[in-house]
This record gives structure tokens, sequence and C-alpha cells, in this order.
């Protein structure tokens, strides 16, 4: 039933309570993710004026993501998965380098990855784990961005520290050569950097890639209420994380929310996400938003994937890496810069 809309609230459909099997579209091993993620519970976030709440929240949540990686996990899986992985800083943000065994020295492509995590978590042990998986998964030079995050450092924080890299990265990178790619939070830092850089007048990267990026700080899009309770991780229960990242800022401002800034110039950009995860419409809105200022960019949409493109290593993660592999493969070439850059 839809309702007509008054001073308080917008038209809306409500619909029946149902269920939503797990489809058989998809991979054996992917719909047995699915159905284990069916049993995922939500996580809450305190008010975001509630700061010892949220103290003792982002602890825990780091207690949690750590649980799960056994000790000297990040330097375990380098070798596992034939990397080099070193750690050194950049001011004072700590970057973790991985490079795949038999890297020609002469090759400068370099990757700059944004974890992802809320603006809370997946820093530390994490984020080596994921530049090394990243730097296996791609083939190519990765450098780990571990940023600031809340609860002391919120906006502008983590994007102070990815813009810094950025503008060092570009003293020992021509910049055709790097490309910003990002998951999540990690998306929306890649997207808002390159904003920020070009404002600032630097020359802009190569290439991007952006997995369910979250560009819009108002939770307007479509999917934040179509698949909440559907996708396990994001749903409407995650808006308080976004208020405390912001801190008061206008979620409208483009460096928060990328989706709503000018993107002329935005580098040739891949984009990914799935049908069951509660950024489809941001990354979706993002995407239109980049062929509307005419650029190179590509959207790709799997079945029945949730948020982060987490399936746990079913066949699907390995298509996706594939696709950002050869998207990144074929852009970062020398001498060959962003468009308008």
């Amino acid at each position: 039933m839809t309702r007509p809309a008054d001073d308080s609230e917008r038209p809306y459909v409500t619909l029946a309570e149902r269920r939503v099997p797990v489809p058989r579209s998809i991979s054996p091993e992917a719909q047995r993710k699915l159905a284990e993620l069916a049993d995922m519970p939500r996580t809450f976030f305190p008010d975001a004026r509630d700061e010892a709440g949220w103290r003792a929240s982002v602890a825990a949540q780091i207690e949690h993501e750590l649980s799960a990686l056994p000790p000297g996990s990040a330097q375990g899986m380098a070798s596992a998965y034939g990397v080099d992985l070193t750690v050194g800083h950049v001011g004072h943000v700590l970057v973790h380098e991985a490079t795949p065994h038999g890297w020609e020295q002469s090759d400068e492509r370099v990757v700059l990855m944004l974890h992802g995590g809320g603006w809370i978590q997946g820093g530390g042990e994490m984020a080596a784990v994921m530049t090394v998986l990243e730097a296996a998964t791609l083939g190519l030079r990765v450098r780990g961005v571990d940023y600031r995050m809340a609860p002391d450092h919120p906006y502008p924080a983590p994007l102070d520290d990815c813009l810094g890299v950025y503008r060092a990265q570009l003293k020992e990178t021509e910049p055709g050569l790097i490309a910003l790619t990002g998951t999540s939070a990690g998306a929306n830092l890649a997207a808002a950097t390159v904003l920020r850089a070009r404002d600032e007048g630097l020359p802009l990267p190569g290439a991007v890639a952006l997995w369910s990026p979250s560009v819009d700080l108002t939770r307007d899009g479509d999917t934040w209420h179509t698949l909440d309770g559907l996708d396990p991780i994001i749903g409407l229960h995650m808006g308080t994380l976004m208020d405390y990242y912001a801190r008061g800022q206008d979620p409208r401002d483009p460096y928060l929310s990328p989706v709503f800034g000018d993107l002329s110039g935005f580098p040739p950009t891949l984009l990914g996400s799935g049908t069951r995860d509660g950024l489809l419409s941001d990354t979706v809105r993002f995407h239109r938003a980049l062929r509307r200022a005419g650029v190179d960019a590509h959207l790709h949409v799997y079945e029945a994937m949730t948020h982060s493109a987490f399936f746990g290593g079913a066949p699907e993660e390995a298509e996706v890496g594939a696709e950002v592999k050869a998207f990144l493969q074929q852009r970062l070439q020398p001498g060959k810069e962003a468009d308008d850059a």
C-alpha cells in the first residue's frame, strides 16, 4: 500500500513478511556461505553522542576481528601466497607493502589500498592481511594505508591520512601508474581522496577500483531500505556508525558523500556490488553519476552477493578478483594518465 506524503513522512510501500530463499543460481559454495550469513547477528552501535559506548563497541569489534586471525597471520599468509610483506611509515601513517615474488624493480606500478571496516576497524594486522591478499590477487605491488580511525579520529582525519600517502606516492611514481582501491568505507575514502586531490591541484591516479562503496552518508539510496535485513552486514542499523564518522558535519559534503561531488575528470573507475548488498544503490548511483560526468566507469553486479563480496572463497570471489586485476593491468601503463588529469 502506498500512502501520500505529508510534512513528516514520504510515500512508502508496506510489504508483508516474506521468505527469501537462497538462490540456486549461484555456486554451491556461495549457497552454503549465504545460508551461514543468514544466522549472523547484527552489530548495533551506540548513539553518536555516547563517547564511552563507542569506545567499548569499537574495542569489542576489533577484538572480534583479531580473534579470527592466528598470530603472525599476515607474514604467514605472505609466505603462503608468494608475497614479500614489509611495513613502513609515511609521516605518522603506517603503510603495509606487499610485493609479489619476482616483481621487477623497474616496474613502478603501485596500488594504494584503503581498507574497509566502517572507519572504526580493519587496521593493524587485518590491514596487513588484506594488503597481502590484494597483492596476490592483482599480481601488483600494493601499499595498504593504515589510516587513523574513530573513535579517536573521525572525519577528516582518515581522509587526511589517505591524501597524505597519495601525495607522497606522487613524489615517487607518475600518476598514471598509481591506482586507488577500496571496499565499503575504504571505497568512500578512495573516492574522496580523488576529489580532494583534484581540488588541491594534484594529478589524478591512473585508475580507481571501488567495491561496495559507501558514497552517500545520508543513507537515502533505495537498497538501504529494500535490502535492510537481507544483507547481514549493511542495513539501517549501521546509520549511527556513519553519523559518528561525520561527527556533525553535513553528510552531503562531497568529501563525506562523493556521490554529491563534481566528478568531472575522475579517473577510469571499476565499481562492484551484489544483488544482496545494502550498498548496491550507492554503487549504482555513483556509477551513473560518473557516467553523467563523462567518466570511463564500469559496473559489475553479482548474483546474491552481500556487502564486501563476502562469499567465503566461493568461485564468484575469484571472478571479482579477475575483473579488478584485468581492469588495473590494462590501465596502469607507463605514460598513460587519467583522462583530463
